[in-house]
């Protein structure tokens, strides 16, 4: 088995090659991310899928934040889940993803020489040493077909398809959004005369609050 780490106190975060431990401890989430650019650079998403330790999905994110690399999208996407773990007391996380350039460098593996990369690099890592329990492996992207899906979903309908922390551009930091369900629903809606009205039906509780992000449709 390879590990990768430095020295460090007991506490601090471990980074894991793709060979992972036997026993890791007990109450890990797991978390599968994804980034899409159309055009690299052009139209940019990226996509979370939480699990907890028991398989049960805990938070599905999704957002098209603007036009970039896919290389910046996969780091953003890493940076929401660190985000999420972070501030929902989750000490144990391991990262899935599909994009080797993203994993060996989380793994000190690679080296981080692209100037956009490089403070998105510095955040995802400072957020990684917060946690107890810190691993990341790179899978094939049909193991990785739920945050594949929901970064397509937004980068074609521009939506926010659950509110909860997402990266802004300026360099990797977060803007804290309201939270909402986990698995939130994506909704359409046409403004006419005053009142968002559901395009095609809608089949909700009575007295369901939604949040609606509103987008210029002539924006790309």
């Amino acid at each position: 088995m390879t590990r990768i780490s430095k020295s460090a106190p007991p506490t601090s975060a471990r980074l894991f090659s793709d060979s992972l431990p036997s026993a890791p401890p007990a109450g890990v989430h797991i978390a599968n991310i994804d980034g899409a650019s159309r055009g690299n650079p052009g139209p940019a998403s990226y996509a979370v899928v939480i699990r907890d330790p028991a398989g049960k999905i805990v938070l599905e994110l999704a957002k098209k934040f603007g036009r970039d690399t896919n290389n910046v999208a996969e780091y953003y996407a890493l940076l929401a889940a660190l985000d999420y773990a972070t501030s929902h007391a989750i000490t144990a996380l391991r990262i899935r993803s599909d994009s080797e350039l993203l994993v060996r460098q989380m793994q000190e593996r690679y080296k981080v020489k692209s100037a956009d990369l490089k403070p998105l690099h510095e955040r995802a890592s400072r957020l990684s040493r917060q946690l107890t329990y810190f691993a990341i492996e790179h899978v094939r992207r049909e193991e990785n077909r739920d945050a594949d899906a929901l970064a397509n979903m937004a980068l074609d309908s521009g939506a926010v398809l659950s509110a909860t922390p997402s990266i802004s551009r300026d360099e990797g930091r977060t803007k804290s959004a309201e939270s909402l369900p986990a698995r939130s629903r994506q909704l359409r809606a046409r403004f006419e005369k005053g009142v968002f009205v559901p395009v095609g039906q809608v089949d909700l509780p009575e007295g369901t609050e939604v949040m609606i992000d509103l987008r210029n449709p002539q924006q790309k």
